[in-house]
């Protein structure tokens, strides 16, 4: 099972992944960990990521990035409205009514959902992940902003089906964070004592998140979020971009919006500028060549100016501070560190703000950018049964109070209820008893639009089916469960009848004891999801002004011959924005069809690319290492001929071969290879053939100084038989004569034709050669055994069997042989080995 964590950011992502025990963070096919958000279309394929960045101002129109605030907004929403103008790509109202991305793909105009801008994105980042694991990636925990709402949230978790990913939760970033920072902590409050508690500040590049975070030994729970999703990188860079605009109108007389390509460079250098800025407070340059116009701009700015022209932006910092500070009453005293992440955190003039609220100085314990994603592969890990994870429960909060509103049963007005106020603990469910006749709808919806940052406060509808009366007439006891679940989104996950059953009159009251446990029964499965994290709520007539609770009573409480049973209903589920199944098979389908052509692209690209790899390389070496082997004035690839081919091929390669199909590249190659192979093969082969021969030869040689020591009686061969030796020697004799020919004929042998020999007839030979004598060269010495009563206590006479001359105690050498020459005279045979 893989484990991983993607960090889904609004500029740049990062894959964090569970191995060898611990989290890391991986590197891309660029050795990057960090992955731009970025995907651009072509004519034949998509690029994603870096290749799609680097092509931001060559193919800008078609470069789409920052789409990542779009999830789960309509066309006409204000802040798509508003964005527009910052956007060099086009944006287009799909059919329901949701923000699209105009685009030219495969030379043709398309309109994409943001779903499948971010599951293409995504698609990515799971090959990042598939490639660093060497295994597929399926299970995975994604982090979206503390502040989206469930619209925005289901968006999310549609484009993570589109690239084939099990999201088993989406994380909030602080939460993830704080999970990061807590998890290793040895030191942590014991679980009765005061809690830790910890401020968590992330100032990413498209938002600004703050979170306080009570900490025990094995725990996280968030006590209060509060964010500004107005105030992050991009919007430092908007001003930047604004001011240098308008001075290169006053200056130059140019207007940078009017030229996408020019907007964009813009965007590139400012946020450079930046970066600089935060690390230096002198006056810095800014210069871009060939802006417009073939006139080059600069300017200059310093940090203070910067800061200056950003007062507006400073001054939102302490405003969600202020905020959890307010929500969770506590006081400055109380905190016991503030930890701060992410990339626009690295700006001075906001850590001096954050610094200054809180009296203290800010930690940066974590790492600023891969926090996030780390936290998510430690979630994972948790949710994991393939990695064992210290114990760690995590409890989020309800970012927005939830209210349900429907029509009541008693008279026809709205009744409504806050089912989960804000910071309420999530994931958590709520059991609702109604008491209807007939099918009923809910509607779920935000009941504070003024800390919404979204214009429709509506969640979903949700129809509660097949509830029929009691066979009394009266109204039947409806439990709705609804839930948050752990992704934040609300939902209604399920809704029962309880009806009540009359018992023949000669049954005793124990049926009391079986209406308990059907209750019981009912209860466990409300509160199946986690550790106690279900409570009920009566719908009371205080509340929705329903008839008088008959049913609703303890059952010890009810008549004896009665008890009830549990029917489960269907309840039909209309959420905002949310994705039909047939639109969202479609797009899996869509997917991977461009996945397809983006692969075939890349095989073609592939084909393309090694002949034009083939061509220089050829080029360069035949007037280089290959000069002296190619032909000049003989038959066959003269050195002329090849050349001309190759230059031919070139320009081919920039006219009518720029777009062919792969297998026309392949015969290309194989064509330029039929003239060039043999040439390299000549070269390769002389310069490999000379180490073989001396391998060779010094492998005869091994074998002649042996022939040499058994002609000389050494003792250590005068076991060996004289016909082995001699056939030994017969082909040593016989190789070296094989070498020294192959070798005179070679020598006078012109370059430029074939080898007389080649290296792998040579390598043949020397293995021959090692086979006829090497067994001979290394047969082992006879093993000689004495008998039982010639043996002393300490072994062998001879001290080691299978050794001459050695003896255990060295001052006994002389008897000891003589003790040895007798055993063997005795020895009526010998075992040879």
């Amino acid at each position: 099972m893989s484990v991983v964590g993607f960090d889904l950011g609004f500029q740049s992502c990062y894959v964090a992944v569970a191995r060898g025990g611990g989290i890391e963070t991986v590197a891309n096919e660029y050795s990057d960990r960090c992955t731009p958000s970025f995907v651009s279309f072509g004519q034949r394929n998509r690029l994603i990521g870096a290749a799609a960045k680097s092509q931001v101002v060559t193919n800008c129109q078609n470069t789409v990035q920052g789409f990542k605030r779009f999830h789960g907004r309509a066309f006409a929403d204000p802040y798509v409205q508003s964005a527009k103008s910052n956007l060099v790509y086009n944006l287009a109202q799909m059919s329901s009514g949701v923000t699209g991305i105009k685009v030219m793909y495969m030379e043709e105009e398309r309109v994409f959902s943001i779903e499948q801008v971010t599951g293409m994105l995504l698609t990515k980042l799971k090959e990042t992940a598939e490639s660093a694991l060497k295994k597929p990636v399926a299970d995975c925990v994604i982090s979206v902003p503390s502040f989206f709402t469930d619209a925005e949230r289901s968006s999310v978790m549609d484009a993570a089906q589109i690239a084939g990913l099990n999201c088993l939760r989406l994380m909030n970033d602080t939460t993830a964070v704080t999970l990061a920072y807590g998890i290793y902590k040895q030191d942590l409050p014991a679980p009765e004592e005061k809690p830790r508690i910890v401020v968590f500040v992330d100032v990413g590049h498209s938002g600004y998140q703050v979170s306080v975070c009570a900490f025990n030994k094995g725990k996280l729970k968030i006590l209060a979020t509060a964010f500004d999703p107005e105030l992050g990188g991009k919007d430092f860079d908007d001003i930047l971009v604004k001011h240098f605009c308008e001075e290169f109108s006053k200056k130059y007389k140019l207007d940078a919006r009017s030229k996408p390509r020019a907007l964009v460079r813009l965007y590139q250098e400012c946020e450079k500028l930046k970066k600089l800025m935060s690390a230096n407070s002198s006056d810095l340059p800014l210069g871009i060549e060939c802006f417009m116009n073939d006139i080059d701009v600069s300017s200059k700015l310093n940090r203070g100016q910067f800061e200056e022209m950003c007062a507006g932006l400073l001054a939102k910092v302490e405003g969600p501070l202020c905020s959890v500070m307010e929500q969770t009453k506590m006081k400055k005293e109380d905190i016991y560190a503030v930890e701060i992440v992410g990339g626009a955190s690295r700006i001075p003039a906001i850590k001096e703000r954050i610094a200054k609220f809180f009296g203290k100085e800010l930690n940066t314990t974590l790492n600023a950018d891969e926090a996030v994603a780390r936290g998510c592969a430690l979630q994972c890990a948790i949710l994991s049964p393939a990695f064992k994870v210290r114990e760690f429960s995590i409890t989020d909060v309800v970012p927005y109070s939830i209210s349900l509103k429907w029509n009541s049963a008693a008279d026809d007005g709205l009744n409504d209820c806050e089912v989960f106020p804000k910071n309420h603990a999530a994931p958590f469910s709520k059991v609702l008893t109604f008491y209807r006749k007939e099918p009923f709808t809910l509607d779920a919806y935000y009941n504070n639009l003024k800390e919404l940052p979204y214009p429709n406060s509506s969640i979903g509808q949700f129809l509660i089916q097949n509830v029929v009366p009691q066979e009394s007439g009266e109204c039947a006891k409806v439990k709705v469960k609804v839930r948050v679940n752990v992704h934040g989104v609300f939902s209604v996950s399920n809704a029962s009848l309880v009806e009540t059953v009359k018992t023949p009159e000669g049954e005793e009251p124990m049926e009391t004891d079986q209406t308990v446990k059907e209750e019981e029964k009912h209860q466990a499965g409300d509160k199946e999801e986690k550790k106690s994290e279900t409570e009920e709520m009566e719908v009371n007539e205080a509340i929705c002004g329903l008839k008088e609770k008959k049913n609703d009573q303890p059952p010890q409480a009810k008549k004896p011959k009665v008890k009830t049973k549990t029917v489960e209903l269907p309840v039909q589920n209309n959420l905002h924005w949310q994705l039909p199944t047939d639109v969202l098979n479609m797009f899996v389908e869509n997917e991977g069809k461009m996945i397809m052509q983006d692969k075939l692209e890349k095989e073609r690209n592939d084909a393309k690319n090694n002949v034009e790899e083939y061509v220089y390389e050829m080029r360069d070496k035949l007037h280089g290492i290959l000069e002296k082997f190619v032909n000049e004035y003989l038959d066959g690839p003269d050195r002329d001929a090849f050349s001309l081919k190759l230059e031919d091929t070139e320009t081919w390669l920039y006219e009518e071969g720029e777009d062919q199909q792969k297998q026309v590249y392949i015969d290309k190659l194989a064509e330029l290879k039929k003239m060039g192979q043999p040439v390299l093969d000549r070269y390769m082969e002389s310069e490999i053939r000379p180490k073989a021969f001396e391998e060779l030869g010094r492998q005869i040689q091994v074998y002649m100084k042996f022939i040499e020591a058994y002609k000389t009686k050494d003792e250590q061969y005068n076991h060996l038989d004289e016909l082995e030796v001699t056939r030994v020697e017969k082909q040593v004799n016989d190789a070296m004569a094989w070498m020294n020919n192959k070798m005179n004929q070679q020598n006078s042998q012109d370059l430029t034709l074939d080898p007389v020999v080649k290296v792998q007839e040579i390598q043949a030979t020397a293995k021959e050669l090692y086979s006829a004598c090497n067994p001979v060269v290394s047969k082992p010495k006879p093993k000689v055994e004495l008998p039982k009563d010639e043996k002393t206590e300490n072994g062998p006479v001879n001290g080691h069997q299978g050794t001459e001359n050695q003896s255990p105690n060295p001052d006994k050498t002389t008897s000891a042989g003589m003790e040895q020459e007798t055993a063997e005279t005795k020895l009526p045979e010998m075992d040879i080995d």
